[in-house]
């Protein structure tokens, strides 16, 4: 089953322009490097400085194993210890984490 990765964190407003520049990089460099989608969501309401990443793994076995292999890349780590710690108010962090539900056989 697919699992999905909600994460929402609040970037710093005297950091915003260069918040927005990392998280294109984290995105780019995940989706690159990593097996699993990412996305970055932006508000349309509610707070302007909460982001968001949501990421889609193949289950939850893929997303264990790509997220051992991402904390073995020191360019990673280096990438978003940087980022957690520049550019987001600390604390403002949450994750959530989803599955799709199968469909019963013979319904649609």
């Amino acid at each position: 089953m697919t699992v999905y990765v909600y994460q929402t964190f609040q970037i710093k407003q005297e950091q915003f322009q260069e918040a927005l520049e990392n998280l294109n990089c984290i995105k780019n460099f995940r989706n690159e490097n990593f097996s699993h989608e990412i996305e970055i969501l932006s508000p349309i309401s509610g707070n302007d400085h909460t982001y968001s990443f949501l990421i889609k793994y193949e289950g939850l076995a893929e997303m264990e194993l790509q997220n051992k292999k991402m904390f073995e890349d020191e360019d990673y780590k280096k990438m978003i210890s940087d980022f957690f710690i520049e550019n987001i108010v600390q604390g403002s962090m949450t994750t959530q984490i989803y599955r799709t539900m199968a469909t019963p056989k013979g319904k649609n």
